[in-house]
């Protein structure tokens, strides 16, 4: 006759303390991240204490601006469990289309700026109409897109870069409200924070695209037009790829191939950092916002306290396996 061994008062109380955490964290998940950013700027404060200064927190605050309307177009497209990798390749086209419209071709600086937005916004439709029409994967056909869109790039001046651009588009990046702590593209950032978690969190377009990553056939079902609404979330995402390299080229007054490379990756690790889930149906773009920020506090932190650059490749990985790591347990405490 086997014997029951009745577990421990001990042991029910961190079983029961592990299910609280568990689902404390389904239901509140930007308490995670949100804990992560408070901790590494504690850390790297008292790592080096120029961390607080305002120059460096100026600095900081445009790349996250940049990083962060990326992430927040990747953050439509994951919520529909998909992804993007072409939204850096995109930013840096748009790049390219600014500044040689209107330094070379005598374009009117905002004229250029609309046509490198709308380029952007070209690119995400052409991946949403791959997605939905001809029914690739969207790893596979934005890693397409990537490869040629890089390649179009390099073609516009020949990998070169562009710095005759007139004094609008640089005013644009160097002006500020606040005396000085609120730059331009950083108001842009906010803006655009505010309007798509509130789309998100207020509108049927956000039901819709929480309800195709959740379940898309039981959406399709339900007579919303899937393929209708993929396109124009991919569009969204090009669009505000359009926008973050409008930013880069008012920021640093230029324009370049090897601006913002690899920035499509940032942008998912930010998205994931920030809670939501890889797999589609979670995620806010508050969320979004703080993993931006905790990616931008680590790489400023990490260079301040002479860490080498490997190293730093090293940490932001590790930080990305970890917030997958919690989305597992979130998911997990979900559907006990």
């Amino acid at each position: 006759m086997t014997a029951v061994i009745e577990p421990t008062g001990e042991v029910r109380e961190n079983e029961e303390l592990g299910a609280r955490v568990q689902h404390t964290l389904h239901r509140h998940p930007a308490i995670g991240p949100a804990s992560v950013l408070v901790v590494s700027v504690i850390v790297f404060s008292l790592i080096n204490h120029r961390f607080l200064n305002a120059t460096n927190l100026s600095l900081l605050i445009q790349q996250a601006a940049v990083l962060a309307t990326l992430a927040i177009g990747q953050t439509m497209i994951i919520l529909t469990a998909g992804i993007d990798l072409s939204v850096g390749a995109a930013a840096i086209l748009a790049q390219m289309v600014i500044a040689q419209t209107a330094a070379n071709n005598h374009v009117p600086g905002v004229l250029a700026l609309i046509l490198g937005v709308a380029v952007g916004a070209l690119t995400g439709f052409i991946n949403g109409f791959l997605v939905t029409r001809i029914k690739l994967p969207p790893f596979i056909v934005t890693l397409g897109t990537l490869t040629a869109i890089t390649g179009a790039t390099d073609l516009l001046n020949n990998g070169g870069e562009v710095t005759n651009l007139p004094p609008f588009i640089a005013n644009l990046g160097s002006d500020s409200l606040l005396s000085g702590w609120l730059p331009y593209p950083v108001l842009i950032a906010l803006v655009i924070a505010v309007v798509f978690g509130l789309i998100l969190a207020r509108t049927r377009f956000g039901v819709r695209t929480y309800a195709i990553g959740s379940n898309e056939t039981g959406t399709r079902r339900s007579g919303i037009r899937v393929d209708r609404h993929l396109v124009l979330v991919y569009a969204i995402s090009g669009f505000l790829a359009g926008i973050a390299g409008l930013m880069v080229t008012a920021n640093f007054s230029s324009a370049s191939s090897l601006a913002g490379a690899n920035d499509e990756l940032y942008a998912i690790a930010a998205v994931v950092i920030g809670g939501a889930s890889i797999f589609g149906g979670r995620g806010t773009i508050f969320g979004t916002v703080i993993g931006t920020a905790i990616l931008s506090v680590l790489t400023t932190g990490l260079v301040l306290a002479n860490i080498a650059p490997f190293w730093q490749q090293v940490a932001i990985g590790g930080v990305v396996i970890a917030a997958v790591a919690v989305d597992r347990v979130r998911t997990k405490a979900g559907t006990d």
